[in-house]
């Protein structure tokens, strides 16, 4: 691995997830931080990954258990980063997508928290808008 810096650890956790299931690994392990630890957590809670654990150390990393269906499908169709450094996309709760019409998740950062957009409209609230799984 190389030790370069990351300019977007959101994209870089999705491009690990992604790349994981494409290869049909049982786990990635992804550099820790707590807003990537949050994205994790939900996504464990909404099902589409199997567990997200937090390995302490000197570089504490997040041990992350891929998710497939029966056929060894991955549960994860689809993994899109909405909000980039270059540009960031805030959305007022009235605009908080709908992902593929409200089957998959958009992961947003607000006030309270990082949460999904479900549970960001039962808060009423808005934010960035970091990425959208379904």
């Amino acid at each position: 691995m190389g030790t370069g810096v990351i300019t977007d650890p959101i994209g870089d956790l999705l491009t690990r997830i992604r790349n994981g299931l494409i290869a049909r690994h049982q786990e990635v392990r992804i550099p820790h931080s707590r807003i990537k630890a949050r994205i994790a957590d939900i996504l464990t809670r909404e099902g589409y990954l199997e567990d997200a654990e937090v390995v302490p150390g000197e570089f504490s990393a997040i041990i992350v258990k891929l998710k497939y269906t029966a056929s060894r499908e991955p549960v994860i169709k689809g993994l899109r980063r909405v909000s980039k450094p270059g540009l960031r996309v805030y959305k007022n709760r009235q605009e908080l997508p709908r992902v593929q019409g409200g089957l998959g998740v958009a992961i947003v950062s607000t006030s309270k928290g990082v949460m999904t957009d479900k549970e960001a409209r039962r808060h009423k609230v808005g934010g960035e808008v970091l990425c959208e799984v379904w």
